[in-house]
């Protein structure tokens, strides 16, 4: 492996290394819920360029950080742009139906707060 590669990489934990506590804390939050719903509706990996947060682009990069290292996501370069993947195997395979019961209580907030708006 040469240094370009190398230090292209980011760091990961492993499956065995992803810990509660860290991932409940990465979901803990309304932005990076936003990244995981829509990771998880997505069949592909995304850019972290094709996410539009209503936070500054630090703010963005602290989140996409937070979940990396929490284990929820993996990301990989592609040339210069940064992929994300939602690691769904692994958490389904530490946390069992889970991270289904996150995503499902998202919608359901969602749908929740849209008809209070509308009332």
């Amino acid at each position: 492996m040469d240094s370009v590669t190398s230090t292209r990489e980011l760091a990961h934990p492993t499956r065995a290394e992803i810990r509660l506590e860290s991932l409940l804390h990465a979901l803990s939050d309304p932005m990076r819920l936003r990244v995981v719903s829509a990771l998880a509706a997505s069949e592909d990996q995304v850019s972290c360029s094709d996410f539009s947060l209503p936070v500054t682009k630090s703010t963005t990069t602290h989140h996409f950080r937070v979940l990396r290292e929490s284990g929820v996501i993996r990301q990989v370069y592609q040339g210069t742009a940064k992929m994300n993947g939602l690691r769904r195997d692994d958490l389904d395979a530490l946390f069992p139906g889970l991270l289904d019961a996150v995503l499902a209580a998202v919608a359901r907030q969602s749908e929740r707060m849209t008809s209070l708006t509308e009332d």
